[in-house]
């Protein structure tokens, strides 16, 4: 299903984005198009952007480090419209997902992926430092742990990320593998010089 209606395009996780989610059961460097507080309390947006204001310090640092792993990542594909996602995706396994900005100006980030009937998109949602699929009530203090729940999930919602480069390199591959093995809260425990301990933990997920 494609969604064409742009005030839905991206919360349109099928007829209803629940019964593709698992029922409720229910920490970034610096970002582009994000600057620091303006006055005690607020933090402003630079330039012309659809976000909203941050009301915290603490929601500005969740949403710049969320854009720092994202730039990391290699899945995020950042202003693609739902439409040119929903073309990558097509042709792709089912569970195929990517991460884009979203075009609601209530809303930061969005998931396209590609289900039993076709690609679709639901926003990700962020509310008082907490990151949520639209239309569930799981909720968590990270886009990526998120993303790792319901790639864990036994309904295979998300399979796999569609990479920009399909190939990824060699320390990538390595350092995903070293946190599955040991956790990534068991990090600092390996030993491992200093420089290998600051990479494995720039990105601290199995994904």
């Amino acid at each position: 299903m494609v969604a064409h209606s742009k005030v839905s395009a991206d919360n349109a996780l099928g007829a209803d984005p629940r019964r593709l989610l698992d029922p409720p059961a229910r920490d970034c460097s610096q970002a582009r198009g994000f600057q620091g507080p303006g006055r005690p309390g607020t933090v402003q947006a630079q330039g012309n952007t659809h976000f909203r204001t941050f009301r915290s310090q603490a929601d500005f640092s969740s949403i710049t480090r969320a854009s720092s792993l994202l730039d990391a990542c290699g899945f995020y594909w950042g202003p693609l419209t739902v439409s040119a996602a929903h073309e990558k995706l097509k042709s792709e396994p089912e569970g195929t997902f990517l991460i884009r900005d979203s075009t609601q100006k209530n809303c930061f980030f969005a998931i396209s992926v590609k289900t039993a009937t076709g690609p679709t998109s639901i926003r990700i949602n962020f509310q008082t430092g907490r990151f949520s699929l639209d239309g569930s009530k799981e909720n968590f203090d990270c886009l990526f742990k998120l993303l790792e729940h319901y790639l864990s999930s036994p309904r295979k919602v998300l399979v796999a990320p569609l990479r920009k480069v399909r190939v990824q390199p060699l320390q990538e591959l390595c350092r995903k593998s070293i946190v599955k093995t040991f956790g990534r809260e068991n990090l600092n425990q390996i030993p491992l010089n200093p420089v290998l301990k600051d990479y494995l933990k720039s990105f601290p997920f199995q994904i």
